[in-house]
């Protein structure tokens, strides 16, 4: 690439840090050890340094990249410099060379990988050496290009880096997000419903109280109680211990809850410790306990009245302090009335009931969830996959009789299928895409005030309402504003509450 006359950093009164002006880095203080955080990268987009150790190479790339593709350029001279930088400033970009005095382009990305520097790393060779740069990108490099350096290839590779780098960047700073005001244990919601739910388990954390977990299929009823655990950590140290009970036949059942000891029946090898004495000091989790044998049932009253059981063919009491957490998608209360489940164990269970809401009146969360599923589902290396708007529309418009964990399993496909970063409606599994899944339920529930019900369906209109909005002005908040008769602080804070990335719709 030949270089052309830009002027200096100099010339433009410019305190950018660059082997030609400066040894000492940017000035505007010292990171954290660990380089600069996914926030700060945000800040970061279109700024990219050039690693080169040649300085006619590195002067045609700070030309070409500044007059081009307008992006801010540092530029470094060895790899020792380069990370001073990395760890002072946040960049997009960093294009580096292989071989350089002092530290080298693979020992710079081993730096940058072990203080997780959030930066896309391009490397160059012209000892043409492709291997040397495979291996770079195994170790996590983004791409490679040969020297001398086809312009147009050049600018296409940089300003995807850079694309891409950008929606890295803005997921981060969503997750951070969903950790701060959207999140409780691990637990994401933005729902009216779940931080009542979140406040209820602060008052119950520091007891040994017993809870119940009601809800449909998929509602998140164990990721609920690990919550509860884990709010629980200052007055119960002990461990989260989880038992299906539906999952174990009757005659296995006992000894699961409450060990076994050496010889008790054929098989006893050995004696075993059961799962009441497993988390003595913390949590016994018990999934769908609405299927535990009549036989069972109690057995486990006793132990939840006294705290105090015997193994299977034992005679010692076995003492514990224990916080039961039980949970079921069956309605008990009926059950009790059918005779199909002891009363005084229901009355047992019952001292704190949570009743987790199903995803269909919770669809304010349908955006967090799914971004975070995106998140997770993210193939190595690669930065999650976007929503399209109409894929968006699809999700907040089916009524999801599986729950949370359908909503796993559809992005967890998607992000499988997509192409180029994008979730499109086609990458959804067809029951979201038929006529007849586009239903919102309107449930009524009674339990709750009528005014809070018609805030939640009103938030939810306006959320479709704006989205479609966006699409039709592709993005444009002045323009979706007068289409919405709304002034554009209005739209702007509402594309902030609801999390809308008016980019995805340009």
């Amino acid at each position: 690439m030949a270089s052309g006359s830009a002027s200096t950093s100099e010339d433009r009164g410019d305190k950018r840090p660059s082997a030609e002006t400066t040894a000492t880095g940017p000035s505007n203080g010292a990171a954290d050890a660990g380089g600069v955080s996914a926030a700060e990268a945000k800040d970061a987009f279109r700024r990219v340094l050039v690693v080169e150790d040649n300085e006619d190479t590195r002067t045609s790339f700070r030309q070409y990249l500044e007059m081009v593709l307008k992006v801010e350029v540092d530029t470094a001279e060895d790899g020792k410099q380069a990370l001073e930088f990395l760890l002072q400033r946040p960049y997009s970009v960093v294009i580096t060379d292989l071989r350089m005095p002092r530290l080298s382009g693979m020992q710079l990305i081993e730096q940058i990988q072990a203080n997780r520097i959030p930066v896309t790393v391009i490397v160059t060779t012209g000892h043409g050496s492709v291997a040397d740069a495979v291996k770079a990108m195994r170790m996590g490099a983004y791409d490679f290009l040969t020297k001398p350096t086809a312009p147009e290839h050049f600018h296409v590779l940089v300003e995807r880096a850079l694309r891409e780098r950008s929606l890295q960047d803005e997921l981060a700073a969503l997750r951070a997000k969903l950790q701060g005001r959207h999140s409780f244990q691990n637990v994401v919601s933005k729902s009216q419903r779940m931080f009542e739910i979140f406040e209820l388990i602060g008052h119950v954390a520091d007891t040994a109280t017993t809870v119940l977990i009601t809800g449909e299929t998929g509602t998140g009823k164990e990721q609920l109680a690990r919550a509860v655990h884990q709010a629980s950590a200052q007055a119960r140290s002990g461990p989260f211990v989880a038992v299906n009970c539906a999952a174990l036949p009757e005659s296995l059942l006992e000894s699961e809850l409450f060990g076994h000891e050496k010889g008790s029946f054929t098989g006893a090898a050995t004696q075993r410790v059961g799962r009441f004495q497993q988390a003595h000091g913390g949590t016994l989790f018990l999934d769908e306990v609405g299927d535990i044998p009549a036989s069972m049932q109690i057995k486990l009253l006793r132990v939840l009245q006294e705290r105090k059981f015997e193994r299977v063919g034992g005679n010692s009491t076995i003492e514990v302090d224990v916080r039961v957490i039980a949970a079921t998608n069956r309605p008990l209360d009926k059950m009790v009335k059918a005779g199909q489940f002891r009363e005084d164990l229901y009355y047992r269970l019952d001292v704190v009931k949570i009743d987790l809401p199903p995803l269909r009146e919770r669809t304010e969360d349908i955006p967090l969830l799914a971004a975070h599923f995106a998140h997770k589902y993210a193939r190595p290396g690669q930065a999650p996959a976007q929503f399209a708007p109409e894929a968006m529309d699809r999700l907040l418009a089916y009524a999801w009789p599986g729950n949370i964990r359908q909503l796993e399993n559809a992005i967890e496909r998607a992000s499988l299928t997509a192409r180029e970063g994008v979730i499109r409606p086609e990458n959804l599994p067809p029951d979201l895409t038929r006529p007849a899944a586009a239903k919102v339920g309107l449930a009524v529930d009674l339990s709750r005030p009528l005014p809070d019900q018609l805030a939640e369906l009103t938030s939810r209109f306006e959320e479709r309402y704006l989205r479609k909005a966006l699409k039709r002005c592709r993005g444009h908040i002045g323009r979706c504003a007068k289409l919405s008769g709304l002034s554009r602080r209005s739209i702007s804070n509402k594309v902030s509450q609801f999390n809308i990335d008016t980019s995805s719709y340009k």
